[in-house]
């Protein structure tokens, strides 16, 4: 696991996006939440997943993951901006609207967001198999995943919704990408339709227990243990402020559960690609 996720590394610093011209600071904005570091959780699906099935196309699947991180990366900016979440602070350092300016993290999750389909349509395989990863970014990051989920976010401020559409929320807002990820490393593997959907739907569990536990790092972590700001759900609609930090821990040990046995379930190859990357997730709060 540490070699593929120090190759992706290397691959992501060789190809940093760049825009030669005389803006002053706009080159360095581009890459600056991207060599901020960061989980890199969800290329590292996609990378686990092709590399259960042919270790030879994890080459050519780096455009890809990396695209992958470009889309997440823009969320991120957007997400902190003034008129969303209005934080400070990112993978420990400052957000871009603080560092710089409204309107350059406005355009650098513009070029992030767009920069990602390129890198997708470039990548070395068949045209095909890019469509089919095209079809499936665009759904899950765009207006059928993660922007409804955003805009549900936002519009329900100070709203608090029922459980069922709380887990609509964040099944849209971060599972959907976290699902498309495993998906797409399935779909370079060519992997029949059956695990292809097996695997969404296991990505949608691991996205939500994965949105259950941010909320209780936001609730029970300082900005400096968690490297972004915290604090800052008082008005949203999360799963410690619908349940309770001990409704929540309860849900999120549940979930775990549950995704523990659909990991099980896996053939050997796939559950093993993917075990050491998920385990830190699936551990239990109490």
């Amino acid at each position: 696991m540490k070699q593929l996720l120090n190759k992706f590394e290397d691959y992501l610093n060789s190809n940093l996006p760049s825009s030669k011209t005389f803006h002053p600071h706009f080159e360095s904005a581009l890459d600056h939440m991207l060599k901020a570091g960061g989980k890199r959780f969800r290329p590292m699906l996609l990378l686990s997943v092709v590399n259960s099935k042919n270790s030879l196309l994890v080459s050519n699947s780096l455009p890809v993951a990396l695209g992958v991180e470009f889309l997440h990366t823009y969320s991120l900016v957007h997400d902190d901006l003034p008129a969303m979440d209005d934080a400070n602070l990112r993978r420990g350092y400052q957000t871009l609207h603080k560092k710089y300016d409204e309107v350059t993290a406005i355009l650098v999750g513009d070029a992030l967001n767009t920069h990602s389909f390129n890198l997708l349509a470039n990548a070395p395989l068949s045209n095909d198999i890019k469509i089919e990863l095209i079809k499936t970014l665009s759904s899950d990051g765009g207006i059928d995943g993660m922007i409804i989920g955003q805009a549900i976010d936002c519009h329900f401020e100070n709203h608090r919704l029922k459980l069922d559409e709380l887990e609509f929320l964040h099944i849209h807002k971060t599972a959907k990408l976290i699902a498309a990820s495993l998906k797409m490393g399935a779909i370079i593997a060519q992997y029949d339709l059956a695990l292809q959907d097996k695997l969404y739907n296991f990505g949608i569990d691991i996205g939500l227990l994965f949105q259950i536990q941010d909320d209780i790092i936001d609730e029970t972590q300082s900005e400096q243990e968690a490297g972004k700001t915290t604090q800052n759900d008082n008005e949203k609609n999360s799963f410690v402020n619908l349940l309770g930090l001990d409704g929540a821990v309860e849900s999120a040990d549940k979930l775990a559960n549950k995704c523990e046995e659909q990991l099980r379930s896996l053939d050997d190859k796939l559950k093993d690609s993917l075990e050491e990357l998920l385990l830190k997730y699936l551990h239990r709060h109490k």
